[in-house]
């Protein structure tokens, strides 16, 4: 299958290299250079803007930030919707309000393309691995050109309905539940260091009693290792619950452990923290009660 991967950071790089083992003929766009040449080592084509992607694309896969590069890559004036065969597919993976799914599915379908509001979760190991979990909603159309895709970088694809934007309702709920999870992670990880505890010997003791959770088990080793090196950012979960936010304000919901989560990544990113690994968040803690964290004297 003749694919596009727009997006080559940690999930559209583990989603390019799995098509390329697949056996799909594969370019991958991405800005930076270094980037790129990974991609060329692997075996894969590459470009640095959409409108360079060649032309005939199967389907074309996005991962990029928000909506407004969504919209950017696929009709801006270096999109690429016009390199696209009539009948592709474009599965948009971004994490978006479900009105912006909606509104994007509008013009990818008046274009002659189909469309899939997939968002993935599961992070650079799923990614790598090819196991993301997709919660996926269109067309039964979209679906089935977008099997070959699907098979490639997944190992679970919900199928949420036909309708754009119910993917990015359930990835939106996931959100939530993960921003908050991090951040009480390394509010929890904050107190013990203040308290005295060995953060090596916390991690471990809580990572197998009841109050261990997914994001514990896998963020905390980023600050025991001292590396913020930005697998997810800081900046990501300011933008993902502040969509949380948006859409619980239109539906008159209230939010307060969100809310506070979204405060604490705000107040990260306000500390020059935006671009480090989410799990750094911990460092409000630290600028606000002067705790040493692992691997910073």
């Amino acid at each position: 299958m003749k694919v596009g991967v727009i997006g080559l950071g940690t999930m559209g790089m583990g989603a390019a290299l799995n098509l390329l083992k697949q056996g799909h003929d594969v370019t991958g766009c991405e800005l930076r250079a270094e980037t790129r040449a990974r991609f060329a080592e692997a075996g894969g084509a590459v470009v640095d803007t959409p409108a360079a992607l060649p032309e005939g694309l199967e389907a074309v896969v996005v991962f990029v930030v928000n909506a407004a590069q969504t919209e950017a890559v696929l009709f801006g004036a270096d999109g690429c919707a016009g390199r696209l065969a009539p009948g592709a597919v474009v599965l948009c993976c971004a994490t978006v309000a479900p009105e912006a799914a909606r509104a994007l599915a509008t013009k990818i379908e008046a274009a002659g393309l189909l469309m899939l509001d997939a968002p993935v979760s599961g992070g650079k190991v799923g990614a790598e691995a090819g196991t993301m979990t997709v919660m996926a909603s269109g067309s039964a159309a979209a679906f089935e050109r977008a099997g070959p895709v699907l098979e490639a970088i997944s190992s679970k694809v919900w199928r949420l309905g036909e309708a754009a934007g119910v993917g990015s309702t359930v990835k939106m709920v996931n959100q939530l539940l993960a921003g908050v999870h991090i951040a009480t992670a390394a509010e929890a990880l904050a107190l013990g260091i203040r308290a005295g505890a060995d953060p090596a010997t916390l991690f471990e003791v809580i990572s197998s009693s009841a109050g261990s959770s997914w994001m514990w088990q896998n963020r905390v080793p980023h600050i025991l290792a001292g590396d913020d090196t930005p697998l997810s950012a800081v900046n990501i979960f300011v933008k993902d619950l502040g969509i949380v936010l948006d859409q619980a304000r239109a539906l008159t919901f209230p939010l307060p452990l969100a809310s506070a989560a979204h405060q604490l990544f705000l107040a990260a990113a306000a500390n020059g923290q935006g671009g480090k690994d989410d799990a750094f968040v911990i460092r409000v803690w630290q600028a606000l009660a002067g705790i040493q964290l692992p691997g910073e004297g």
